[in-house]
């Protein structure tokens, strides 16, 4: 099977990289996706996010961790997972073309024409992350795609136990785009958050949806708070 380089082609943009930390490779018949937690500066332009080695295997046993774990007790809401090679850091993903950004021409308007009900399958994806306790920060529409009209999440590299040490904004600032942490900053005195301060997961999760105003309709973002929203409340009984 033969791979090429993954981008995203993004109007008044043109190609952009799929993904900031690992490198993105689709096969000749786009029927593979792969994850390759390697840094190549081709596949970057020369901008690579995490250039640190032990940051990058941390990003690579989330991925692998967590990834596995939805497959686990959610399998319908990851792609077919067809290998693992743990010597070079690839998963290989069934998948069935672009990814759900792509295919909607990396543009908010089109989401209903390319899977009508994606909000209720989204929302479906969000609430399983609730049952199994977990946090995940990688939300960007890039991260899905669909087979069988069914949304398929990855990227699982930003995802935390909610029981595991908060972080700040700085502790995880290496693999947030640029573009994103100008977002961020426009949200940090409504939250009350210090960039270099840790912070609960229920104002990360805030956070992170308020980031992302651009990337989806903003009443998608308000039924994704009250549902995290709720969850704190739970938690806090």
């Amino acid at each position: 099977m033969n791979y090429e380089y993954y981008y995203n082609n993004v109007p008044n943009v043109g190609k952009c990289r799929n993904n900031l930390i690992y490198t993105s490779l689709i096969s000749s018949d786009k029927k593979t996706f792969v994850q390759w937690y390697h840094n190549d500066t081709e596949y970057h332009f020369g901008q690579n996010q995490v250039v640190d080695s032990n940051k990058m295997e941390e990003k690579w046993e989330r991925e692998v961790k967590f990834l596995k774990l939805v497959q686990g007790s959610f399998p319908m809401h990851v792609p077919l997972i067809l290998d693992i090679d743990y010597n070079e850091r690839k998963i290989y993903l069934q998948i069935d073309g672009p990814d759900f950004w792509e295919r909607s021409n990396c543009t908010t308007e089109n989401y209903g024409a390319t899977l009508p009900n994606w909000q209720e399958q989204m929302l479906e994806i969000i609430e399983a992350y609730k049952f199994l306790g977990i946090h995940k920060y990688s939300m960007h529409p890039s991260s899905y795609f669909i087979v069988n009209n069914k949304l398929k999440s990855i990227n699982y590299f930003f995802t935390y136990y909610e029981n595991e040490p908060y972080v700040s904004i700085k502790d995880v600032e290496s693999h947030i785009y640029s573009t994103r942490q100008d977002e961020i900053k426009k949200h940090l005195t409504s939250l009350g958050i210090e960039w270099d301060k840790p912070q609960s997961w229920n104002v990360m999760d805030n956070l992170c949806w308020n980031s992302f105003s651009t990337n989806y309709p903003s009443e998608f973002i308000n039924k994704v708070k009250r549902l995290i929203n709720e969850q704190a409340q739970e938690m806090s009984i």
